[in-house]
């Protein structure tokens, strides 16, 4: 039996012209994410990616899990391969598919021909596949064609013949690298690691930016934020995360400036940093977990005395979300739990009482210049360091 990977097209499909670049992208992604797991020959057909293992050592339910969490891909099945004969096509719904069928009870069968020279027209193909596999069954399974069990889909295309039973949805989205090369903002917060994947979906490829705060923080906070940067790799990839110590900025902030624009003033130099980072890491937009009211800092006015200091395009898929939508995605990605560990990270250092709401621009940069703000962040950015995440 040769059983083989189908892997359809979601957005690709629909593009025109510059077709081929995505469909090259999303080949040579789908090679680098399934290659742990053997040797397969990987090309593309009729809006379909086909993952088809060269030797018996290769882990096809491996490749499987690989390619289903590879954004560009919007449905997956595993299907049996055989010859674009109906003797073929027989033999094998009788002889090879029946395990697909285990457990199941009831099914159908679609067929689609997309090889219009074949003999049989798709309602003809159904009715002898059906028939066959109603023969090899003896009895135990039935046909229903409202409500089955499995829908078994015959596929006539223009190099073989495939039976499969039924199909996944996969991840969705575009190809990891079709839309550049952005920086997340990774707090270690619930936030942030669904703000990333969800710029990835869009085919942004992902480098992560963390702040620390030691000694007010932890090396156990450091080591948070690094395992959910590990738990995207497993939808993104190998991530670069960039560390920057903080600590000296916070100090100066709380014993020059008002408590209250703390944070505001914070956020602003992380953001510097951040797209100074950006242009060193060929970065070119920000990527930030905010979500517009959720806290003080994140009001439209807030965001606005963030964004001014910065020329980069800043994008924040959240922004229209509320916390539970957020929570939902989070655990669907396994971030969830790794995120509500308790431990301390910059942002709740030194926390304002009473942060202001809606500051006005030119009064938190009065408070600003209280400080040596470009001699402060100079030496922050000679702390950075950088941890490859992923790394196979």
């Amino acid at each position: 039996m040769k059983e083989i990977i189908l892997c359809k097209y979601g957005e690709i499909s629909l593009k025109g012209a510059n077709r081929a670049y995505f469909e090259k992208l999303l080949r040579e992604l789908l090679k680098k994410r399934t290659a742990a797991f053997g040797a397969f020959r990987i090309y593309s057909l009729q809006s379909t990616v086909y993952i088809e293992p060269e030797n018996e050592d290769a882990d096809v339910e491996g490749a499987y899990r690989a390619a289903k969490n590879t954004f560009g891909i919007s449905a997956i099945t595993r299907a049996v391969q055989t010859e674009k004969t109906m003797e073929a096509i027989l033999e094998t719904a009788k002889n090879q598919f029946m395990p697909y069928l285990e457990g199941a009870k009831t099914f159908k069968v679609e067929a689609k021909r997309s090889d219009k020279r074949f003999p049989l027209i798709s309602p003809e193909i159904s009715a002898e596949v059906g028939g066959a596999i109603l023969e090899a069954s003896h009895g135990r399974l039935r046909v229903d064609v409202h409500h089955p069990d499995v829908c078994v889909r015959v596929e006539i295309r223009d190099l073989a013949a495939y039976l499969c039973a039924g199909q996944e949805r996969a991840i969705g989205g575009m190809p990891i690298g079709s839309s550049g090369k952005g920086l997340l903002l990774l707090s270690g917060g619930i936030d942030s690691p669904v703000a990333g994947f969800m710029m990835a979906k869009r085919g942004v490829k992902i480098d992560a930016m963390h702040f620390e705060s030691f000694p007010y923080t932890s090396e156990r906070a450091r080591m948070k934020v690094l395992s959910l940067a590990e738990k995207l790799t497993e939808y993104i990839g190998e991530i670069h995360v960039h560390i920057i110590s903080v600590t000296h900025i916070q100090e100066a902030l709380r014993d020059a400036c008002e408590e209250d624009y703390f944070t505001l003033l914070l956020r602003r130099f992380m953001m510097r940093l951040a797209e100074r980072t950006a242009e060193k890491f060929g970065c070119e937009a920000l990527i930030t977990g905010e979500s517009l009211g959720q806290v003080a800092s994140q009001t439209m006015q807030a965001l606005g005395v963030t964004n001014s200091v910065v020329s980069r395009p800043v994008f924040r898929p959240l922004i229209g979300m509320d916390k539970e939508e957020i929570i939902r995605i989070s655990r669907t990605i396994d971030t969830f739990e790794t995120s509500i560990l308790p431990y301390e990270d910059c942002c709740t250092v030194f926390t304002p009482r009473h942060p202001r709401t809606k500051p006005e621009l030119f009064k938190v940069e009065r408070e600003e210049a209280k400080v040596n703000a470009k001699a402060l962040e100079d030496e922050a950015f000679a702390t950075l360091e950088t941890v490859v995440v992923g790394r196979k």
